[in-house]
């Protein structure tokens, strides 16, 4: 590695032991180019970029729940200039019916009765477990509904465990990307 590289990577704690993380690399990378894209106020990064940027695992990676924090207040911080500047273009009038028409899509979504509210995989493959999903959009489905207590921080950090015949994973996902984008609208 060259001093410029040394230089320019981000100081993240390494996964301990066993423990994988991020891979040290692609991380920086994107970093690097995260910092360049807020900086010039280009729109070659959005906060869903953000949001949904995966990294390989490896051992002595970076440490998740610490990239994963960074990586959410960067998402806040584009996701507040993407506010920003749609308002100051469209009008908050029309940035909140956004907002709103978004937040009853997914509210339409998670209003199906629970064990069918997403596609399922084959009884052969492995989903998300169902009756987790189905609780969490429970309380998200009230989020939308009456304003339940619910933080960007709790959606993101959701996880689920794995069952033959599960929610189909991208499906629940994208439902989760959107109450982030929803939450993050009027945040």
């Amino acid at each position: 590695m060259t001093t410029s590289n040394a230089s320019a990577r981000t100081s993240f704690p390494e996964a301990r032991g066993r423990e994988k993380g991020y891979e040290k690399q692609p991380v920086d990378e994107f970093l690097a180019r995260a910092r360049a894209s807020f900086e010039r106020g280009t729109d070659a990064l959005t906060s869903a970029d953000i949001r949904q940027v995966a990294f390989p695992l490896v051992r002595h990676g970076y440490a998740i729940a610490s990239v994963d924090a960074a990586l959410g207040r960067i998402e806040d911080a584009f996701a507040a200039r993407e506010r920003s500047s749609a308002v100051a273009t469209t009008g908050a009038k029309a940035w909140v019916g956004h907002a709103r028409e978004l937040a009853q899509e997914v509210l339409d979504r998670l209003s199906r009765p629970a064990k069918r509210r997403f596609d399922r995989v084959s009884a052969l493959r492995y989903g998300y477990r169902v009756a987790e999903v189905d609780l969490v959009t429970d309380k998200l489905a009230r989020f939308l509904e009456t304003g339940d207590s619910v933080t960007v921080e709790q959606v993101r950090s959701v996880a689920f465990r794995m069952q033959r015949g599960g929610y189909r994973e991208t499906q629940v996902d994208a439902v989760l990307d959107a109450v982030v984008e929803v939450m993050l609208a009027v945040k």
